[in-house]
């Protein structure tokens, strides 16, 4: 068999380089990918520049992986899976299955979690193997290149909402129209909030609305984002998408009693919020992981049902450190999405 491409980097914060390799078989419980499409998440750039323990060198990233099982290992034809099934796998890349958490069910926070790009090589290369269990099988009607960015962006903004407090009918804000954000205010919309989108800037308002937004808050308008948010009401869940902490700290006043601000942005700043702040409303914070194979199938079946989609720039393989590169400057619009074809 012919050899694969890979784009890798060999050193912490290094660039991409684009190498060969032969082709390895799946061993037991693992299938072999053909990767159509994989998205280019920010989250990348942690594996990247070795900013968690446990990154081995040379890396390849890439947890937004769409493609075709093109090789099944042992036991996993049991499992109803055959070779050319449509599959996406997202930051779930498997789990031990026999943690606590596991256990318990709660396999996204598995002890252990198998993140693409972190666990074992990723989607940035035109073949992937990895474990059945992080398998998402994808729906008619949803192309590859729209299929990988749900199994990261997708699955955390659908599932930081249908988890969140918020009932039809609630006023739920979005922080951010980036990446997340855009995804966000779609899925809001669709589960039949009244939706607030925030972001920076008066010429947001349009964008905003052309996602379905029922409202627009300009944070930088002199108005505080708390006050106007308390002006439609107090919102019952801010799904805070930008990864900037002070931007999340000035939606908190904005809650409604027993609000919920649901943080799925990440920032290592810490948030600037007081005790005083959520006792005396009752509020909640609480950080939103990714989601498991079974929440990503779900997300892109909700997508479809929906018409949602994200936005996308595509780019070959090639030029994937091109990509990555636009992904970190804040220039892609709004998901960089590498393609093998």
């Amino acid at each position: 068999m012919s050899p694969y491409r890979v784009a890798q980097v060999t050193e912490p914060g290094g660039t991409f380089e684009l190498v060969e390799r032969e082709v390895p078989s799946p061993g037991p419980g693992h299938v072999r990918i053909a990767v159509e499409a994989c998205g280019v998440c920010h989250s990348d750039a942690l594996f990247v520049n070795a900013g968690v323990p446990g990154v081995s060198f040379p890396v390849v990233p890439g947890h937004e992986i769409a493609g075709r099982i093109e090789d099944l290992g042992d036991g996993v034809a049991d499992r109803g899976w055959q070779v050319g099934d449509r599959v996406a796998v997202g930051w779930f890349g498997g789990s031990c299955g026999h943690c606590r958490s596991c256990r318990r069910g709660d396999f996204i926070v598995c002890e252990t979690l198998k993140v693409p790009g972190w666990a074992y090589d990723g989607g940035f290369a035109e073949k992937v193997i990895a474990p059945a269990d992080a398998l998402a099988r994808i729906p008619e009607g949803l192309d590859a290149s729209d299929a990988g960015p749900m199994a990261c962006a997708g699955v955390t903004t659908y599932n930081g909402l249908r988890r969140s407090s918020a009932r039809p009918g609630d006023l739920v804000a979005v922080l951010g129209l980036g990446g997340l954000g855009h995804l966000g205010v779609q899925y809001a919309v669709a589960m039949g909030f009244e939706t607030v989108g925030i972001a920076r800037g008066p010429e947001k308002a349009e964008f905003a609305k052309q996602l379905g937004a029922h409202h627009y808050v300009d944070s930088t308008s002199g108005t505080p984002v708390a006050e106007a948010l308390q002006a439609l009401g107090g919102a019952k869940v801010v799904l805070a998408t930008a990864g900037n902490s002070a931007a999340i700290t000035a939606t908190v006043d904005g809650l409604a009693p027993r609000g919920e601000l649901v943080a799925i942005g990440a920032d290592p700043e810490p948030l600037g919020i007081s005790t005083v702040q959520l006792l005396m409303s009752a509020r909640v914070v609480r950080g939103h992981p990714s989601g498991t194979s079974q929440d990503v199938e779900d997300t892109m079946a909700f997508s479809v049902l929906h018409g949602i989609r994200p936005m996308t720039e595509k780019v070959p393989l090639d030029r994937a450190g091109e990509a990555y590169q636009k992904m970190l400057a804040g220039k892609a619009r709004f998901r960089m999405v590498l393609t093998t074809s």
